[in-house]
């Protein structure tokens, strides 16, 4: 974007802050601290407005986050410019990279890139993608292969969307498709898949947010009615079978078929693979890896779980720390596939210790993004974003709208905060106090609950989905080595289309809550609308070569 359009939305900015700043100072002539004048307002979700919209627009995604970052601040700090910046630093960048959770998952990020960079070089990844090339045959084929990896891997979505980008990538490479639609096909099978499968981290989250229940059963429960993980899914089927691509996507695919993978010239990952081939590498030097990382991570989270302790595999899952467990287990695995390429004799000693640095700067762009929103969504929540949020429950609501309701509003939080943990354990407990002690929905059954709940669960994965600063989003692009804005601005229209074919059955759903209804009426309007859309939007056109690869 031209430094010149930029100012001007900084100016934009200034003005808008300082109609806030005015009465402020007005009203606290005195000097004396006061908490922020926005607090539990809908201005508290102001800051990641700002950092969404200025991305989409610039498509620079450091300075829009810092600049979403910067506007929490002030008005954290009720425009006080030295408050401000104490605010950003500690309670903001310090406070988040001190979070044990946080600090976990970067560690498994860095080990995992190291983990990349082992294969890469012992020459596992082109052996591997040459193999599945001469099986493989389609780009269909390509397409689906990297969503039955995706299904597959359900325990955890972070570990999803990093291994599964980085196995199927140089398939997908090979058949022409595009970074972007790998980055989609990562993500929409990573937290969708997580939020269905009851041995998951996430089954384990949700478990542990409601009270007065047994979580687990409403976990299960829920999962017919999750629309928007189901149905986006089924939607990775129907457009892959049907050669469906619209939106910005489709562009992205044309260009890739003809042997453009990127499109825009904003291309942080290119010429990463690009290296010099080790001629002892087998298939093994990367499936062997996987498998120990696998393994390794699962083992992590059943023992941070209590496996040791007597618990059985389930409710070992349900107690786990997913971010230690990842992090133990992929230390682990580290330490086992070094070992592995060094007896292979592919690797020596020291060419296994410089993947160490090199998988740590593969993996720095990730970090930076996650940092800067982590750090955007603690102070939004230090700005009671949360108390706004519950704010829109109240018993004027008609009941049979209310899983359309929190549908709604689990989508807008979880898109505004870029996180579906915090959204649902926010909103579980509300949507779960409304029926036990709200009058106007003391008549509700206990399968309007059950809908209503998977309402909240499905609106926190959709809007999660399609947040430029959630961590899944961030780590999706990361694995399929796509420029994050690309991957954002390309998933967006396909995530849309699956959260309003979803908003209109969850409104189904609260005069008819049962999911052999629901579920197949819902499906049926997805396979609809992708048909009105396939007969209004012109096939894709690429090259020679494209047309070579599509077959």
């Amino acid at each position: 974007m031209k430094p010149r359009k930029l100012l001007l939305l900084l100016l934009v900015l200034a003005a808008i802050l300082t109609v806030f700043a005015l009465p402020v100072f007005a009203e606290d002539a005195s000097g004396e601290e006061s908490q922020s004048f926005v607090y539990g307002t809908f201005w508290a979700l102001l800051p990641p407005i700002i950092a969404i919209v200025l991305a989409l627009i610039t498509k620079e995604v450091y300075s829009s986050l810092f600049i979403g970052i910067l506007s929490a601040a002030l008005l954290y700090a009720n425009f006080n410019p030295v408050n401000a910046f104490t605010v950003m630093l500690n309670d903001g960048f310090i406070a988040s990279l001190a979070d044990s959770w946080n600090v976990g998952i970067l560690i498994f990020l860095v080990v995992l890139g190291t983990i990349v960079c082992l294969m890469n070089q012992a020459g596992g990844s082109a052996a591997y993608g040459e193999w599945a090339s001469r099986r493989i045959k389609t780009r269909k084929g390509a397409i689906l292969s990297t969503f039955g990896l995706g299904v597959l891997i359900f325990v955890d979505d972070y570990f999803n969307c990093l291994t599964v980008g980085n196995v199927m990538r140089p398939i997908t490479d090979k058949h022409r498709i595009s970074r972007a639609k790998l980055a989609y096909l990562v993500d929409a099978t990573a937290a969708p898949i997580c939020m269905i499968a009851p041995i998951s981290s996430w089954a384990a989250a949700v478990t542990g947010v409601v009270e007065g229940y047994d979580g687990f059963e409403l976990f299960i429960r829920a999962i017919p009615y999750n629309l928007y993980s189901l149905l986006t899914l089924a939607m990775i089927l129907i457009i892959a079978f049907l050669g469906i691509e619209y939106g910005p996507m489709r562009k992205h695919e044309e260009n890739a078929l003809n042997g453009d993978l990127y499109t825009t010239p904003d291309r942080p990952f290119e010429g990463q693979e690009n290296q010099a081939r080790n001629t002892k590498g087998k298939v093994r030097d990367l499936v062997i890896p996987v498998i120990v990382l696998i393994v390794c991570c699962i083992l992590g989270m059943l023992y941070t779980g209590g496996i040791l302790e007597g618990e059985n595999i389930v409710n070992a899952f349900a107690n786990c720390d997913a971010s230690l467990g990842l992090s133990l287990g992929s230390v682990l695995a580290l330490i086992i596939i070094i070992i592995y390429f060094i007896g292979r004799k592919v690797l020596s000693f020291n060419e296994c210790m410089a993947c160490l640095p090199n998988g740590f700067k593969a993996m720095v762009p990730a970090i930076l993004i996650l940092t800067f929103a982590w750090t955007l969504s603690g102070l939004t929540k230090s700005l009671g974003s949360s108390e706004f949020v519950s704010g829109i429950f109240n018993e004027s609501a008609a009941t049979v709208f209310l899983p359309a309701i929190v549908f709604a509003v689990a989508v807008g939080m979880s898109f505004a905060t870029g996180t579906s943990w915090g959204t649902f354990g926010i909103l579980l407990p509300l949507v779960v106090d409304l029926f036990d002690k709200s009058a106007a929905f003391s008549g509700g059954t206990p399968d309007l609950l059950i809908v209503t709940i998977s309402a909240c669960l499905a609106g926190a994965v959709c809007g999660d989905h399609c947040s430029p600063i959630s961590d899944t989003t961030i780590m999706s692009s990361t694995g399929a080595m796509c420029s994050h804005i690309n991957h954002v601005s390309t998933q967006l229209p396909y995530a849309l289309t699956v959260a309003a074919v979803s908003f209109l059955g969850y409104i189904l759903a609260g005069f008819i809550p049962s999911a052999w209804v629901v579920l197949p009426i819902s499906l049926v309007v997805l396979f609809s609308v992708l048909m009105i859309i396939r007969a209004a939007v012109p096939s894709i056109k690429g090259g020679e070569a494209g047309k070579s690869a599509a077959r």
